[in-house]
């Protein structure tokens, strides 16, 4: 259990920065972990090579929901404006269950199929890499998790926020707060922030106090 959260996190360290922009979708790392991860613990290996499998297996699985979301949501939205001609909610709910349930149990099958079939082909595939491949795979582990904070941090920083971001990272490297102290703070400044603006709203404006001219002292 404890080896497959660790290679697990690793995965999910490496898909961090990966987002879905319009029509272009990341690649799958739920499947890409679970096959990735399975197959690294099936054959004795780290988290270097549940990295290695887990990135292919991860876009492959895209493709198919790709081909998945191509040909067979539309029949069902065509099938749903049927119903809606119709007044027929009920007809409209069920194309929306069968749409989710049915990419779910086609990649829950793919994912049995190919790990059952899969185990000892994955075996012979890593006793046949080089050990300075292996080594190098095991540097990489730690370099892409930091590619994927890249990522995201491109995606989310900005002028607003960065001072925050670098707040994060001194208390953590010279007062060694530990992560989920930083966040619990970093959660409580965000709500101050974010209700400093009503409470201003809220109070009283200050009375306007008589103004006397010099010319009232004569």
């Amino acid at each position: 259990m404890e080896t497959g959260i660790v290679m697990g996190a690793t995965l999910e360290l490496a898909f961090i920065g990966s987002f879905s922009v319009g029509a272009s979708l990341p690649p799958d790392v739920v499947t890409g972990g679970i096959l990735g991860v399975a197959f690294a613990i099936n054959s004795g290996a780290g988290a270097e090579t549940a990295l290695l499998l887990g990135l292919p297996i991860a876009t492959l699985a895209l493709i198919v929901k790709n081909i998945y979301n191509g040909m067979f949501i539309p029949l069902l939205c065509h099938k749903a404006d049927a119903y809606a001609e119709v007044g027929d909610t009920r007809g409209i709910e069920r194309m929306h269950l069968i749409s989710g349930i049915g990419l779910s149990l086609m990649l829950g099958i793919i994912v049995t199929v190919s790990y059952l079939a899969g185990v000892n082909m994955v075996k012979g595939f890593l006793d046949a890499i080089p050990e300075f491949i292996k080594h190098g795979l095991s540097v990489a582990t730690g370099i892409i998790p930091a590619l994927g904070f890249a990522m995201l941090a491109r995606l989310l920083i900005n002028k607003k926020v960065a001072p925050y971001f670098f707040l994060g990272f001194v208390l953590m490297a010279y007062l060694k707060i530990p992560v989920t102290g930083i966040a619990i703070l970093g959660a409580i400044v965000a709500v101050v922030m974010v209700n400093m603006p009503k409470f201003a709203a809220s109070q009283p404006a200050p009375a306007q106090g008589a103004s006397h001219d010099d010319e009232d002292d004569f």
